[in-house]
């Protein structure tokens, strides 16, 4: 039997998800114990991130961004506080079942592309498919189609090694749009490429903004998150800044 408390978090959640809130956070902590040290990397983040927004977080080099990413990407918990992902309250979940949200809600893009070497292009996109148990036909549609939304299509059966810098970064953006997720996060994703290429990835996250896509975009440098629509700054973890910019 849920307790008065549990069925209100509950109840959040719901109403979060008629809402259209994607990503909330009250109160948001992580810190670190170093020695006799405490590291506090998040201090009381409060954000809310509703569907088909395009944000950029945004802060100098440990300002706090990357850690706040790592929760936001369930990929570690916080110390305390609440963080809702789709209605879902994933600060209170387990490992396994946050490994299931990542599948489930999260499409990452990693600077440095994390792409098997020895696979194609089309198996690396399959790879979350293949995780959450898709049949093999379905799973190879899916993928093919993702490939196609990155104009990829001619290079789906190339390895990595075959493929350019931006060629490989638009692997990656399809292998993390392949499961339909709830947000596309993008950590530093132009850090390995030269200017031009930065900039046309930039382009295809805009397009699939504009298809309806929530994108969360890390990033330190100004002019990369100037191509979102809305930029939280961070410093010394904590949110100093939130601007709507169009």
């Amino acid at each position: 039997m849920a307790t008065a408390v549990e069925k209100e978090l509950i109840q959040r959640g719901e109403q979060l998800k008629r809402d259209g809130i994607v990503i909330r956070t009250y109160d948001l902590w992580k810190t670190y114990v170093m020695g006799d040290q405490e590291i506090h990397a998040v201090s009381g983040v409060d954000i809310e991130i509703k569907r088909g927004e395009y944000v950029a977080i945004m802060g100098p080099s440990g300002s706090g961004k990357s850690t706040l990413m790592n929760l936001i990407g369930c990929l570690d918990t916080p110390t305390k506080g609440l963080y809702y992902i789709n209605g879902n309250l994933v600060s209170e979940m387990s490992d396994d079942e946050l490994a299931r949200i990542r599948n489930r809600e999260i499409g990452f893009v990693f600077q440095t592309f994390n792409l098997l070497p020895r696979a194609t292009s089309l198996h690396n996109v399959e790879l979350p498919l293949i995780y959450s148990g898709m049949a093999s036909g379905e799973r190879l549609e899916r993928a093919k189609l993702a490939m196609r939304q990155v104009d990829l299509e001619a290079r789906m059966y190339h390895k990595p090694n075959e493929l350019s810098g931006g060629q490989r970064q638009r692997v990656a953006v399809a292998r993390a749009l392949v499961n339909n997720p709830s947000i596309l996060l993008a950590d530093e994703p132009t850090g390995n490429l030269d200017t031009a290429t930065g900039n046309e990835i930039m382009g295809l996250f805009e397009r699939l903004h504009q298809q309806g896509n929530t994108i969360i975009l890390v990033t330190h440098e100004h002019d990369i998150a100037l191509h979102a629509h809305r930029i939280v700054h961070v410093r010394d973890g904590k949110v100093e800044k939130d601007e709507q910019i169009r």
